[in-house]
């Protein structure tokens, strides 16, 4: 059973290559992809049931025991975040198909789209399942190669400006990584996560904040945090809709999910990070206010995303049960909303042929479903009630408060703003895109309009795509009780670290 952990990084490279074989094959590509996914959703699901009801599963590679081999640990935390991330992979390959068909007809191929695609899914899998630091940075790396051809397809000047920053910067930060996987074998002799939760106990504790400052720097690069988010809102918007939906979806989440399992297994902290709730302060405010500064639409979005990846490292920075169970919730919450608002901004920009929210309007009358599929996530995104959004974020405001320091005091009084001021961000949206006068497009264009906007059309698929990221992020407050439950599971899980420790150490997974 326990090869169902590989199943979600091996099965995606092999079709991959299967992929890139039948390059002209349009349609075998398409189905391809959607099988692959469809499959991973499914072991995605086995694993997060199996996890949950039972034990981790693990799968040494080769036969090697750790710490010395290579495991895949699925957990409670690491299959959940899977399977909500497939879904969204799965929705996002459905609208990149109905946009590609859409431009260029049904019997047009892409010889690199489908398979970097599928490379880019085994990254983000890696990256959830793995059990060292090592295979960790492989997993970034694979990331890092997809998302960059991904960015650059149909090559601009914008396109490939913002693909360099992005690049440059996840370089740098790799190189950091990889320095900092040095430093840790150096001190500890392992580089195992569970193995390097009882070696850091033994070091020196200047060396183990220095080590563990590291981590937060180079994850906080990964994951767009303030002040290491500067590359984010120059890279993002650039990038075809789908390709910018995933990437907002997925890739900070996974340097969100890398600071939260090396920070918690690894090093033992208080009950309050003080650190990390001043940095979740200043991500949640700089990221707001950069966003209504803002008139182009995915500059804007992106803004948002900075910002709501403060909420996380909120209930980081409480470091308990109650403020990891309301992280856990906003991941997931904030993995489907973010994919639905650029899937929409790909809508609106194709109704509207810019992104400058002044040349915007009446969008209502043109396309109302548009402006439903608009309104739904972005009122989650505010924290509306009852929305998922609205869930996640009072997890977190309940901790936060039951902590009871100061800055926790402090940094709750900064989310509650940081909510207010995205609702206004998004109700600016809403009054310049959706309401008022339709205005015609004009001649020349605006020069703060960086988006190569599509043939203007739309199809079913890209729609009905949108739609179900939409209903997803609905799904996610209809199944609220459940979701904290299995939330609050894996953050007494994450604070114990017992259970993840005896699955790969000593056999107790299934499959150990």
């Amino acid at each position: 059973m326990s090869v169902l952990v590989a199943i979600p990084v091996l099965l995606p490279l092999g079709a991959a290559g299967l992929s890139m074989a039948f390059g002209r094959f349009a349609d075998v590509q398409r189905w391809l992809g959607l099988l692959v996914l469809g499959a991973i959703v499914v072991d995605a699901t086995v694993l997060l049931y199996i996890a949950d009801a039972h034990a981790p599963l693990v799968l040494h590679l080769g036969g090697w025991a750790a710490p010395v081999g290579i495991a895949l640990v699925a957990d409670r935390l690491a299959a959940l975040l899977l399977l909500v991330s497939v879904i969204v992979m799965f929705a996002v390959l459905l609208y990149s198909i109905g946009q590609r068909i859409t431009d260029y007809g049904r019997g047009t191929s892409s010889t690199t789209f489908h398979p970097i695609y599928l490379v880019l899914c085994a990254g983000v899998s890696l990256a959830y399942l793995t059990g060292d630091l090592f295979n960790l940075f492989v997993a970034f790396e694979i990331m890092l190669s997809a998302s960059y051809v991904l960015i650059t397809r149909r090559t601009t000047a914008n396109r490939v400006r913002a693909g360099m920053t992005y690049t440059i910067v996840s370089l740098s930060s790799s190189v950091l990584f990889l320095t900092l996987i040095g430093l840790v074998y150096s001190a500890t002799g392992t580089v195992n996560l569970a193995d390097l939760a009882a070696e850091t106990e033994q070091l020196p504790p200047a060396l183990s904040t220095a080590l563990a400052l590291l981590m937060v720097i180079v994850f906080g690069v990964k994951s767009a945090m303030v002040p290491l988010h500067f590359w984010l809102p120059d890279s993002y918007p650039n990038a075809p809709a789908p390709i910018t939906a995933i990437f907002a979806a997925l890739l900070t989440k996974v340097g969100i999910y890398a600071m939260i399992r090396t920070q918690i297994l690894v090093f033992d902290r208080g009950p309050s990070w003080r650190l990390m709730l001043v940095l979740a302060l200043a991500t949640m405010l700089v990221g707001a206010l950069g966003a209504l500064a803002q008139n182009d639409l995915n500059r804007l979005l992106s803004f948002l995303l900075v910002s709501h990846i403060g909420f996380m490292l909120f209930g980081l920075g409480v470091y308990d049960v109650a403020g990891l169970t309301g992280v856990i919730l906003y991941i997931v919450h904030h993995i489907t909303v973010q994919a639905a608002l650029f899937l929409v901004s790909g809508l609106v920009t194709r109704y509207t042929g810019t992104v400058a929210l002044s040349r915007m309007g009446g969008l209502v009358r043109i396309s109302p479903l548009v402006a439903v599929l608009f309104a739904l996530p972005a009122l989650s995104l505010a924290g509306v009630p009852p929305f998922s959004g609205f869930v996640a974020k009072l997890a977190l405001l309940q901790s936060g408060v039951g902590v009871g320091t100061g800055w926790a005091y402090v940094a709750a009084a900064g989310a509650v703003l940081t909510s207010l001021l995205t609702l206004y961000a998004v109700a600016r949206v809403w009054t310049r895109a959706f309401w008022g006068r339709t205005r015609p497009p004009e001649g020349d264009p605006d020069p703060t309009d960086e988006l190569v906007v599509g043939t203007g059309d739309t199809s079913r698929a890209m729609v009905h795509a949108t739609g179900v990221l939409v209903c997803a992020t609905v799904l996610v407050a209809v199944l609220g009780g459940p979701l904290a439950a299995v939330s609050e599971r894996a953050a007494q899980d994450l604070i114990s670290g017992e259970a993840y420790r005896t699955a790969v150490l000593e056999g107790g997974g299934i499959g150990g």
